[in-house]
């Protein structure tokens, strides 16, 4: 789920609520909790950064806070999926940029073993869920903010990589071994994944075959409602006839 409620009328923790009751007693909601500022080079971070010194530069990275999934907020991604992220019982990933979280029915599961070398790709939460067979709901926002097509991304032959920086915290030698549960320290961590490109996102979406979206209303938004595996599929089919 994509949500943004400015101007909707609409409060979160209530739609939550609705929506949980929509999907039932063995239903999962989710919803991307990321965290884009935890980096050297999102957008995020160096509109952070923009006019500081070098060495000012320096002493802000030092002073950033590892990602922590129980605490760390998600940044850019509305109430709403904060609402999901602080619910009972919700659960989350573990990745420092691209975590998503879930409550219901099996979220547990879906949020476990998110690797660092797949932000959204296959091993991630959306790849999961995309072997599921799950839906989609877009509320108040367009196809440009459509997660589901940074699948189609690691689907192309070949993709081009990119290196990563992240703040992680990490495991240190001593009296339980450097194993989950010793004592931690905070440091920034390097990895090569996809290089992810959402500029032509919107182009994909408004290719993407009417009659595989169910449009409708909640309370004063308009949502769009489509399989999350039709959607990979339409983005994998544009990306290989449209990006060079």
């Amino acid at each position: 789920m994509h949500a943004s409620l400015g101007g909707t009328g609409l409060r979160a923790g209530e739609l939550r609520d609705a929506l949980l009751a929509a999907v039932g007693p063995v239903g999962t909601l989710a919803v991307p909790a990321f965290t884009p500022q935890n980096s050297k080079t999102s957008t995020a971070h160096l509109a952070q950064i923009a006019g500081l010194s070098e060495e000012g530069v320096r002493a802000f990275r030092a002073g950033m806070p590892a990602f922590d999934p129980a605490h760390t907020p998600s940044h850019g991604m509305g109430v709403l999926a904060e609402a999901v992220r602080t619910a009972p019982g919700a659960a989350r990933s573990g990745h420092p940029q691209t975590s998503f979280a879930a409550v219901g029915e099996g979220a547990r599961e879906l949020c476990a073993e998110h690797p660092l070398t797949s932000h959204l790709g296959e091993e991630s939460p959306l790849g999961k869920m995309c072997g599921e067979g799950w839906e989609v709901l877009m509320i108040n926002v367009g196809f440009s903010v459509c997660t589901a097509f940074h699948l189609a991304e690691y689907r192309i032959p070949k993709p081009p990589l990119r290196m990563y920086e992240c703040v992680v915290k990490v495991n240190l030698p001593g009296s339980s071994g450097g194993q989950p549960g010793g004592p931690k320290r905070e440091g920034w961590t390097a990895y090569e994944d996809i290089a992810l490109d959402d500029s032509d996102f919107a182009g994909i979406g408004g290719a993407f075959p009417e009659d595989g979206i169910r449009r409708g209303r909640i309370g004063g938004a308009s949502t769009m409602l489509f399989a999350l595996p039709h959607a990979v599929d339409h983005a994998l089919e544009w990306m290989t006839e449209n990006r060079r």
